[in-house]
């Protein structure tokens, strides 16, 4: 009964519309005012081109097939280096010009660095406009601290050589970690980076494609950071979407925070102690025995707030200062838990764990985005398109890959492929790590929610 079929799922649609609304973080200390979230979101359906992009069918999986994660066709499918703008998936943009549209990314002008990113005359880091987390102002949907007794165990700059002591340790003493990873180190440590999803079952989250300043890039420079980071994540790992977001440096502001929300779905996570562990052996950095020290310090101190520390697996003493304090943690009766369940959620948009179930729904999106009108040049994926995990390896324009069978244009080609550009590292922290090259990055990576059937319109649906 088609007619009944197309009334339920309307009904469906109004009703999720009219109830859903956003879960902020827990507020913090000096409070700024930021832009809200649309009060909603809307679902789009499966002829949308989102839905091709980030696919959802089979329980356990997204319902794609993807390459195998090291394999040269899974290589072949991803930005070398730094992102080109002007060869980003055309869904990316959309859903930016859509979130601009509706007023929810500021008009912020991108800094310039000078030691530390500066902003141009008559825009105060500080003010509620702006909100630099580099000069220490807190957004309150922002993440600094943990509750009262605990440690969020975070590390950025994975995976790297470097990591698998890190995470042999995490594995042997059952403990979890999120691990904040950036985009052109996935690409080139594929097997460690399966060794802390697969082997270890920790967290992955975001830390962008290349580890740039964030400030200093332009809007779609900051969709490509974010877009290719979450999208070899989501294909990488069965589907999931990560949710949350590490800004190298600590470099944000309500420009930058805006876009990974409210394009991403990514919740910003910053850090309230600082090891600088990333400039030990460097000329004016910091000692091992300060780490050390350091390290002793917060542990052996005051429980309220719980610690947030910024930590790295980036380097053989970056790894050993946390090992060798491990002790410290369990003698002073912390509990230790990854800071991407601090919150008592799940780390990944669309699922509880890193071996829980994906779960089925479409692609959400702010409601009155105007993302319906501005799909016009990509063509649609239904259900029964198949995807063809072919990477398309392209420098320069649209990346020809495809994920659906049907449709000509999922112009990212992303979401079972990708676009390759020119090689380059990054090394995370503060520390720009070996050849490190500030990518222009180039895309935003669709904002993903889960879609929850209420469960008499499902069984109706079914019976229809």
């Amino acid at each position: 009964m088609p007619s009944v079929r197309s009334f339920l799922l309307l009904a469906a649609t109004a009703l999720l519309s009219s109830s859903a609304s956003a879960v902020p973080h827990e507020h913090h200390d000096h409070e700024h005012t930021v832009n809200k979230r649309l009060p909603g979101s809307w679902y789009h359906p499966e002829g949308h081109p989102a839905y091709s992009l980030f696919r959802r069918g089979a329980a356990d999986t997204d319902g794609i097939t993807y390459a195998e994660v090291g394999s040269p066709e899974w290589t072949a499918a991803w930005p070398q280096g730094k992102p080109d703008v002007n060869s980003l998936p055309q869904e990316w943009v959309d859903a930016f010009n859509a979130a601009v549209k509706a007023g929810k990314i500021p008009d912020i002008p991108p800094t310039t660095l000078n030691g530390n990113p500066v902003y141009p005359q008559g825009y105060d880091p500080l003010s509620d406009t702006v909100c630099s987390a580099t000069y220490k102002c807190r957004n309150k949907e922002d993440l600094w601290d943990a509750p009262d007794g605990v440690v969020g165990g975070s590390f950025d700059d994975g995976p790297l050589d470097t990591s698998v002591p890190l995470y042999q340790f995490l594995k042997e003493n059952n403990v979890h970690a999120t691990h904040f990873m950036i985009g052109v180190n996935i690409l080139w440590y594929p097997q460690e980076f399966k060794m802390a999803f697969e082997d270890n079952q920790d967290d992955i989250a975001v830390h962008t494609w290349t580890h740039p300043y964030m400030t200093t890039l332009s809007n779609l420079e900051l969709v490509g950071e974010f877009g290719w980071t979450m999208e070899i994540i989501h294909n990488s790992t069965g589907g999931r979407l990560p949710k949350y977001w590490r800004p190298p440096y600590g470099d944000s502001d309500n420009r930058v925070r805006a876009i990974a929300k409210e394009v991403f779905g990514l919740t910003t996570v910053i850090w309230n102690q600082d090891t600088e562990d990333w400039s030990i052996g460097q000329p004016g950095g910091t000692t091992r025995d300060k780490v050390n020290q350091n390290l002793q310090t917060w542990y052996t101190g005051a429980k309220s707030p719980g610690l947030i520390i910024l930590e790295h697996e980036l380097t053989n003493d970056t790894v050993g200062a946390f090992i060798q304090a491990w002790p410290l943690i369990e003698q002073n009766g912390w509990k230790y838990i990854s800071v991407a369940q601090l919150d008592g959620g799940s780390p990944y948009q669309n699922s509880p764990s890193s071996t829980g179930e994906v779960t089925p729904g479409s692609v959400a999106v702010l409601e009155n985005s105007g993302a319906g009108s501005s799909n016009s040049s990509s063509s649609s994926a239904g259900p029964s398109s198949t995807s063809s995990a072919s990477g398309a390896g392209s420098t320069g324009g649209t990346s020809s890959g495809t994920s659906s069978g049907t449709s000509s244009g999922n112009t990212s080609g992303k979401a079972a492929n990708g676009n390759t550009t020119t090689t380059s590292s990054a090394q995370d922290g503060h520390a720009t790590g070996a050849t490190e090259t500030q990518n222009n990055s180039a895309s935003s990576a669709l904002r993903v929610g889960v879609l929850t059937c209420l469960p008499a319109l499902v069984a109706a649906l079914v019976l229809s």
